[in-house]
Order: structure tokens, then sequence, then C-alpha cells
């Protein structure tokens, strides 16, 4: 299991400890019995291999990496975007007309439409700007789960009732009562794209004005997580912010960022 814990850092930067054995056991077996091997000392050797292909390690990795996400979570930051950032941002002649918007770990794409709703209600106020999401994960499966912006009716619960009536469709088929869709609407302004954070570089514009990498940073090693920021940070433009989970405000300690909230940071 060791060696196949460092190469999971290695592909991922995930942190995995000798105490997440069982863990690691467990989310694999129905893959080790998929393939009818004794062992996933054995499977494991076969993925890392390359024997077993492409498909077979990012399977892998979806299995090992936490995809936990909800919409609308940790609601002061939204709030925050809307009260405060985004009326900035208007006030700033100088900017371009489009706000650009990065959910660095976007996983099956609640974040991203979180922040969706967001902007689209401040138009609906009579702002007048542009923008546009990316979202960026490290799993596949989750970004294909994004692009479809299919979720369980169970999912969208914390989305408060008038914007599930703008902003969700249900299907007239009686089947398929118990989940929605995000309105086209949204959907055409927030594109994703798979993309690993451990990569030396990122394929994104380096004049983002919103970043947000929330409840990623603590799996990660502390050089991983000063080399992930610092990447990030070389592509939010001047005066953007970066925006972090409430349990890693800490690990943010590069300079050029300026802490305006305990988990918000503005680029100087």
């Amino acid at each position: 299991m060791t060696s196949f814990r460092q190469a999971i850092h290695r592909l991922t930067g995930i942190s995995l400890p000798a105490t997440k054995t069982a863990l690691i056991e467990q989310r694999l077996r129905r893959r080790v019995n998929h393939h009818g091997m004794s062992c996933t000392g054995t499977y494991l050797d076969e993925v890392m291999a390359g024997r077993l292909g492409q498909a077979e390690i990012d399977t892998v990795v979806d299995l090992i990496t936490t995809n936990t996400t909800s919409f609308f979570r940790e609601r002061a930051h939204f709030d925050h975007i809307a009260a405060e950032i985004v009326p900035e941002f208007l006030a700033d002649r100088s900017r371009p007309a489009r706000l650009k918007c990065w959910s660095a770990a976007s996983s099956e794409g609640a974040e991203a439409y979180s922040l969706a709703m967001v902007l689209a209600e401040l138009q609906r106020t009579g702002r007048r700007f542009d923008w546009a999401i990316l979202g960026t994960d490290l799993s596949a499966p989750m970004i294909e789960k994004a692009r479809r912006a299919v979720y369980s009716t169970e999912q969208v619960s914390p989305i408060e009732p008038s914007l599930r009536r703008r902003y969700l469709m249900i299907s007239a088929d009686p089947a398929l009562r118990d989940q929605v869709r995000i309105v086209p609407e949204l959907r055409r302004r927030v594109r994703f794209r798979q993309m690993n954070l451990m990569d030396a570089r990122y394929p994104v514009d380096q004049d983002v004005d919103i970043i947000f990498l929330r409840n990623v940073l603590i799996y990660f090693e502390m050089q991983d997580r000063q080399d992930v920021v610092r990447r990030l940070q070389s592509h939010l433009r001047p005066g953007g912010y970066l925006i972090v989970g409430h349990s890693e405000g800490m690990s943010v300690t590069q300079s050029g960022l300026q802490r305006i909230r305990p988990t918000i940071f503005r680029k100087l």
C-alpha cells in the first residue's frame, strides 16, 4: 500500500496516511472483484503499471478522492460576492465588462451553479455586467455530471424556493420527478474541464476575478498547499479574489495576497 499511497500523492496531491489503508481497501473492493483479482495489492500493481488502461486509473482516482459538495455551501462567501465583490467590480471602469470566475475543484458542479444563480440574480436587479464561470476538477466522472447539470431534489434542497423556481427544471416524466436540471440560461455560461491541480501549469486565463478553492487544501501536504495557491495566485488579476474553505484560511500565507476575511484573500 505504501507505493500506492505515494503514487496517489504524485497524481492528485492527496496525502493518504497508513491509517487510511482500510478505507482504501473498502473503496476499491468492487473494482478488485470486477477484474477477478485475488487481492487489492495485485489490482493496484496492475493499475499503476497502466495495464488496465487510463479509464481504470481515472476510476481509482475518483474512488480515492472526496467529492463532497453541496449548493450554497458556506453561504457567507456567496453573500460577500453579491454585497461587496460585484459592486466593487462594477465601480471600477478600468476593468473589462466580463466578470471571470473559476471553481478550481468543482466536483459535480454545485459550487459553480450556486455562483451562477447569485450572478444571474444580480443581473435581474438591473446590474449591467457580463460573467462567465469555469469549473475544473480532477475527476472525469464528476466533470461529466457537472456538464449534465442533473441533481436530485434532495441535493438542491439548500437552494431557496425562489431560486429553485427560476433556475431549476422539473421533468414532465413521472419517473424523473425526483430529479431536476439547471436551466439552459445558466448552463450556457458555465463551462467544465478536467484539470489536475498538481500540474505545473494550468490552462486557464490569467485575469480571473474570483477563484474558489474550498475544502481541498486540507487534503494536501504543506508544500503542495503552498505550490497550488502560488499557481492559482498567478491566474488572478490584480484586485482579484481567492476564496478557500473555512478550515483552510491559515494555509494561505503567500505574499501578495491580502486577507479580507478569514477565508477571503485579495491579490495586491
